[in-house]
């Protein structure tokens, strides 16, 4: 099991930079999903800056959500906190 989300903060540039319980800090770009389905409305820039942790995942006004599995690893390691 990966760990989950603890914190997130949304990005102007489309990613997310998340925190997760095990304390590192890891960037997830929301961009390659952004012309599938529902998470079109993602390209709003409000929609997209209304994202917050869920259930050890994220999620936005439009229930838009990604499995934190793939949150962990498809991102990329900014640092780890003390």
């Amino acid at each position: 099991m990966y760990p989950r989300v603890r914190d997130v903060k949304p990005d102007s540039d489309y990613t997310i930079v998340i925190t997760f319980d095990n304390n590192e800090i890891r960037r997830f770009d929301v961009k390659p999903y952004l012309s599938t389905g529902i998470f079109k409305q993602l390209q709003d820039i409000t929609e997209f800056n209304s994202v917050r942790p869920v259930l050890g995942s994220v999620q936005w006004n439009g229930g838009q959500d990604f499995c934190p599995d793939m949150l962990y690893k498809e991102s990329i390691l900014i640092k780890e906190e003390s």
